[in-house]
């Protein structure tokens, strides 16, 4: 029974020294990944942003005559409605 015991534990302490070494290794590459996601983010924001400030323009400049009849006709529609709009007239003043 004592020899029973003693294998058992002795299993269970390889056992849970396995599973502490396995945790160590899982949090040691789990902060080492996020490491690294963190700098591919920051790398991917700072390219992608740098992507768009230099393809954007270009892309205005490429649908500028899709958008110009529709900006043509709100700058119309603003000048009408802005003509017609009279000014607000004074509140009278009362003396007291």
């Amino acid at each position: 029974m004592i020899a029973i015991s003693l294998l058992l534990m002795l299993v269970v302490t390889l056992w849970l020294m396995a599973a502490v070494i396995g945790v160590v290794f899982k949090l040691t590459f789990a902060l080492i990944g996020g490491l690294f996601s963190i700098v591919g983010a920051a790398l991917g924001l700072l390219f992608g942003g740098l992507a768009l400030l230099v393809i954007a323009p270009l892309v205005a400049l490429a649908v500028l005559p899709f958008c110009l009849p529709v900006i043509l006709l709100v700058a119309v529609v603003w000048a009408i409605a802005r003509a017609t709009h009279r000014p607000a007239s004074p509140a009278p003043v009362t003396a007291r």
